[in-house]
């Protein structure tokens, strides 16, 4: 057991109850100690106050799930509250207990504390002979931690897109990467982010570093970003100083369908403003998720890019030849330009340019890389 609380009187009493138990107690006054306890020995069992100076029992729980998501950690409180209950709960607290607590309470708590990390010793045992993952116990916290080391590995590979008639690059895609960390797939990426609420806090980001390579590109070259709907909330978008308001001619902004655009508030008001600046606007996946004609009436995108379902091998499918065929002549009517994404061969390449694709992007062309890859046709 690892018991950590700022009381010595109550500290001493509770040690008694769990040595008495038969348990082995490392004891610390503080969450500092703790931390460097944790670090120091094997702890089955974390017992922590909550209000303690300098490092809260909910901040000590936070740290621990930073590195141990399965050591079972019971709080005590004798001024409980309903937020610090509600972060002990999302955090992965095993209880919140009261005091004062009696030795049958306290000793029934810990006791399934001490099986329920022995079943997760099994299970982390299992786990690494299958090779497989499931959730844990604290993964808000975890995924916070994740989510920082994502954002501080950061990097943009890029993608061209190139004109279907010209066979020249039109422009290219600005692609979130990460190097180093357990998130490394950027649809994993954006699921952290809308889990923890820092969609934003990712899109600034990824704004800064498409601006930085901009700033080293040649000013003919167009880039593509994409946005979440959710960034079309962030104040610092429409800001004249913002990292991409100074290339704003040079931008499309991406909007991806991987959430409704229901929770944007006056969503033709803000696009509207956007290009106002001089960005011009496209809409991702069109023919999967939220994507649709709703999108057109909210966005006027001037450019649309193709799901990457309906380009694969579209050259063996009639049905898929007949769905891009009626979107392009849609897009056409609207004014927008039609992007193919995601080809791969010769064919899918040559049927998207019959039916009158604008524009190709995929590994048929060059595959995502630093810092701007050649394209061939």
């Amino acid at each position: 057991m690892l018991l950590v609380d700022d009381e010595p009187m109550l500290l001493r009493a509770l040690t008694r109850h769990l040595e008495h138990a038969g348990y082995v107690v490392t004891c610390c006054i503080d969450g500092a100690s703790a931390v460097e306890a944790l670090e120091e020995s094997t702890v089955d069992v974390v017992i922590s106050d909550v209000a303690m100076p300098e490092m809260s029992g909910i901040q000590l729980l936070r740290a621990i799930r930073r590195r141990h998501h399965t050591i079972p950690v019971v709080l005590m409180s004798g001024a409980p509250d309903v937020k610090s209950a509600v972060e002990a709960l999302e955090h992965g607290a095993l209880r919140y207990l009261l005091k004062p607590i009696a030795a049958a309470e306290l000793l029934q708590v810990v006791g399934r504390a001490v099986r329920l990390r022995a079943l997760a010793s099994v299970q982390l045992e299992t786990l690494t002979v299958l090779g497989t993952g499931i959730g844990c116990p604290g993964e808000m916290a975890a995924l916070e931690a994740e989510f920082a080391q994502a954002v501080a590995s950061l990097w943009m590979a890029f993608q061209p897109l190139v004109s279907a008639k010209q066979r020249t690059v039109f422009g290219y895609e600005a692609l979130l990467r990460t190097q180093g960390c357990s998130l490394y797939e950027p649809a994993a990426v954006l699921t952290a982010a809308e889990r923890l609420n820092a969609v934003w806090a990712l899109g600034r980001a990824i704004r800064a570093h498409v601006a930085r390579q901009l700033a080293r590109t040649e000013a003919s070259s167009v880039m593509f970003v994409n946005l979440h709907p959710w960034d079309l909330m962030d104040p610092e978008l429409f800001a004249e100083d913002a990292p991409l308001t100074a290339y704003a001619e040079r931008v499309v902004l991406e909007i991806t369908e991987r959430a409704a655009l229901d929770r944007v508030h006056d969503t033709q008001g803000r696009v509207g403003l956007l290009r106002s600046f001089g960005f011009r606007i496209a809409v991702d996946d069109l023919g999967a998720g939220y994507a649709g004609l709703a999108s057109f009436a909210q966005l006027e995108p001037d450019i649309v890019k193709l799901d990457i379902s309906l380009v694969r091998g579209i050259h063996g499918s009639l049905v898929k030849r007949r769905l891009v065929s009626s979107m392009v002549t849609l897009c056409q009517e609207l004014g927008a330009l039609v992007v193919a994404e995601g080809i791969e061969t010769e064919a899918e390449r040559d049927v998207l340019v019959d039916l009158g694709c604008d524009l190709l992007q995929g590994f048929r062309f060059a595959k995502p890389g630093p810092p701007l890859p050649r394209a061939n046709w």
